[in-house]
């Protein structure tokens, strides 16, 4: 199985509580993943606060007119450091998605980090060439501008 890597990093001029307010809110999802996903949270468990373990069920469009049903897995949380959500069930054969804050100089310094691999063998190794990894960078260039245009005109307040 080939495992692909994404890394982004992005610079925010909020405090380190206020990013970790946004980013573990499993509802800000839909703010920041590309429209014709069609992205719906369907189910979180225990609420929503999240902690390790916690469920998030969502429906989302592989391709256009595709939806699948996707679970992810609050597996690690070290408020407001880190979170790793795993897939649990989904279109992924493996998704790993650490997401990690650090206050800097002038606000936070973000890093998504994301391990994934595609089923079907050579299959998923050709559809990652020639159209899954373009959506995944694609989402994560969407997800930059989003937080760029949200939190440019914030203030930090000490």
């Amino acid at each position: 199985m080939k495992i692909y890597n994404i890394k982004r990093t992005q610079y925010l001029p909020i405090k380190l509580s206020e990013a970790w307010e946004f980013f573990s809110t499993p509802a800000n999802l839909n703010k920041i993943t590309p429209e014709h996903m069609g992205f719906e949270i369907r189910y979180a468990s225990g609420g929503k606060k999240m902690y390790p373990g916690q469920l998030i069920c969502y429906k989302v469009n592989i391709l256009p007119g595709v939806p699948v049903d996707w679970v992810t897995e609050i597996t690690h949380v070290q408020e407001p450091h880190y979170f790793v959500d795993e897939q649990r069930f989904g279109p992924y054969a493996l998704w790993h998605h650490q997401h990690h804050f650090r206050e800097v100089k002038d606000g936070v310094e973000m890093v998504d980090e994301v391990n994934y691999a595609i089923p079907y063998g050579i299959i998923g190794r050709m559809a990652n060439r020639i159209f899954v990894g373009k959506e995944v960078k694609t989402i994560f260039d969407h997800r930059y501008k989003v937080l760029q245009d949200y939190f440019q005109n914030r203030i930090i307040k000490a």
